[in-house]
């Protein structure tokens, strides 16, 4: 399998750092073309892979396409290249971009995977939601598994809850490190150095995480465990609750799904 990537940025770079890293294919079998040359002679130094000039010669060369552009530019990008598509394989990463609105631009014979990953594959603990309308052959989507679980986890939703994942996982990283930045600020006003404060408040947002994903176990139930009666804790709990934080996380999020329905 020769996989190729349309736009060289960040989440493609992540991406094809941990394929590479997990070996699911080899560095040389993984191509890559964006216009801007720099990013691309970048990505061949840092991970081996091979870079085009040319993205209908790319195109040509592999099996497997990830389109991995901005939303505004996808339509041009992929009318250009209508007929390279044509009979590959090609996951799209593009937000707002449905199954169905990708299909009118491409040949029929072209199979589709809409996908929703996240910036935290870059350091290989992303969440990866995958549309169930995917149009690819049962081998093509073991790949697409084994592509999206080097660098995370995935999760196979419906494609009307692809909008949603934005809002929860595409969209919710911003979201944690706010959180990490405010919690942060109140040790540096108590009197922590800022390292120290980040320090603490990003391992504390990691091993609760991990909590979650160990044990299986209701957030709400791991918070109830922390909050002794009559402590520091519950105390704390109360000052948010009346600040109103959970309803202003599920308003962002559900702000940012509908953002993505109207891309």
């Amino acid at each position: 399998m020769k996989l190729g990537f349309i736009g060289a940025g960040n989440m493609a770079g992540a991406m094809m750092g941990g394929i590479a890293g997990a070996g699911v294919i080899e560095r040389g079998d993984i191509c890559a073309f964006d216009i801007d040359r720099d990013k691309i002679e970048a990505i061949e130094n840092r991970l081996g892979v091979k870079g085009f000039s040319d993205v209908d010669g790319m195109i040509a060369a592999c099996d497997m396409i990830v389109i991995a552009i901005k939303p505004n530019v996808v339509k041009d990008a992929v009318l250009k290249s209508k007929s390279a598509l044509a009979g590959k394989a090609v996951v799209s990463i593009a937000a707002g971009w449905t199954t169905k609105a990708l299909k009118d631009l491409l040949d029929p014979s072209t199979r589709l995977l809409r996908v929703m990953p996240n910036t935290p594959a870059l350091c290989g603990a992303g969440m990866t939601a995958l549309s169930v309308a995917t149009t690819f052959t049962p081998a093509e989507k073991e790949f697409a598994q084994k592509m999206f679980s080097s660098f995370g986890l995935y999760e196979w939703v419906r494609e009307d809850l692809i909008d949603a994942a934005v809002g929860v996982s595409g969209s919710g990283p911003a979201y944690v490190y706010m959180f990490i930045e405010a919690l942060a600020d109140a040790g540096v006003s108590l009197g922590l150095t800022r390292a120290q404060a980040v320090k603490m408040a990003a391992q504390t947002v990691k091993g609760s995480a991990q909590m979650v994903m160990d044990t299986g176990k209701h957030p709400g139930e791991l918070k109830d465990m922390v909050c002794s009666p009559g402590g520091t804790t519950i105390e704390a709990v109360r000052v948010l609750e009346r600040n109103g934080l959970r309803s202003a996380v599920m308003e962002a999020a559900i702000a940012a799904a509908e953002k993505a329905k109207s891309l």
